[in-house]
């Protein structure tokens, strides 16, 4: 959710040098935005414990780091903020609203209503560091021609391409996959390309079922590296997705990008980057007001394990023709 938030700064002000530091796995996210450098983070080795921050720092220092910007306030990130503050640094951490997501969620004398985006907490913090930005007018992705590789698996594009991509962390998120498979035959019905995506091996044993019952359907779990799936995301005419990583990578490429919400909802400020909020499909609120029960989907109230299942397929289809063909 970070990144569409870095690419504004990199256009709006761009004699910033950014370095982003994070685990290995998301530097494909950032490799082509302006500015931008990655300090991959060894958390699991090198950097691993008190010791290890400290020597993270060290090698940070020599980046000739002026500012920092703490997107994610936990007790790593502090660390590192409070050894720049001892130098004299400017550091700000994001104020990720607990108190206020807590009454979102709590079932008794719940305040539902819109928390500020995750998107608009991060421009904060680099707002407080003296770098205002626009959040409102993304600067438009150019569409890449897709490589050799990746058409071994996605042929040409002709027609219209729709991502799919059915799983989330917690099982409360995820729409069951027989109400999912009716959307995906309907789909394949009306002739759309449909790609699956996912990870891990059970995901992907599920996904080559699905493929196999399907002619339109190609299965890309397994098969690419992150930035390729990111170029294929970028080729896509919309993707359909839980309330999860996959739904940001699409907003992130700017590709239209259906939601489907069942214990969480995107008041709590975790919808996909400037996405219209119809594009949010919900539980049904009325027979289970207590949603959100939780920020994430880890914490479930009894009677509220299947929630999602109260969006019918028709309505999903529904909305995909409608975003497809407004």
């Amino acid at each position: 959710m970070a990144v569409p938030v870095i690419k504004a700064l990199t256009h709006q002000h761009p004699f910033c040098k950014v370095t982003i530091v994070s685990k290995p796995f998301f530097k494909p996210l950032f490799d082509e935005i302006p500015q931008v450098s990655f300090f991959a983070a060894q958390v699991d080795s090198k950097h691993k414990g008190i010791v290890g921050l400290f020597k993270l720092y060290r090698e940070l220092r020599k980046e000739k780091i002026t500012h920092v910007a703490d997107f994610h306030n936990v007790l790593r990130s502090k660390i590192i903020k409070t050894l720049f503050t001892f130098e004299g640094k400017l550091c700000i951490s994001i104020d990720k609203g607990r108190a206020e997501k807590k009454a979102l969620t709590r079932t008794k004398n719940k305040i539902f209503k819109q928390l500020k985006t995750s998107h608009q907490r991060y421009a904060d913090v680099l707002d407080k560091l003296g770098f205002s930005i626009n959040l409102f007018n993304p600067t438009p992705i150019k569409s890449k021609l897709l490589s050799k590789k990746i058409t071994l698996h996605t042929k040409l594009k002709d027609g219209v391409w729709i991502g799919i991509a059915p799983f989330a962390a917690y099982k409360a998120k995820v729409y069951p996959m027989h109400l999912m498979e009716e959307v995906i035959k309907e789909l394949n019905h009306k002739g759309f390309k449909l790609f699956l995506f996912g990870g891990g091996k059970h995901e992907i044993e599920i996904l080559n079922t699905i493929e196999n019952n399907y002619n339109n359907v190609v299965n890309l779990a397994g098969k690419l590296s992150l930035k390729e799936e990111l170029e294929v995301i970028n080729a896509l005419d919309l993707m359909v997705a839980m309330d999860s990583g996959n739904a940001h990578l699409a907003a992130m490429q700017q590709t239209k990008t259906i939601t489907l919400w069942g214990v969480t909802h995107p008041y709590a400020g975790f919808a996909p980057f400037h996405q219209p909020s119809e594009y949010c499909l919900v539980s049904d609120l009325k027979k289970y007001p207590k949603i959100p029960c939780s920020v994430y989907g880890n914490k479930v109230i009894n009677g509220y394990e299947n929630v999602i299942e109260s969006i019918s397929p028709t309505v999903v289809i529904e909305k995909i023709m409608s975003v497809l063909n407004p």
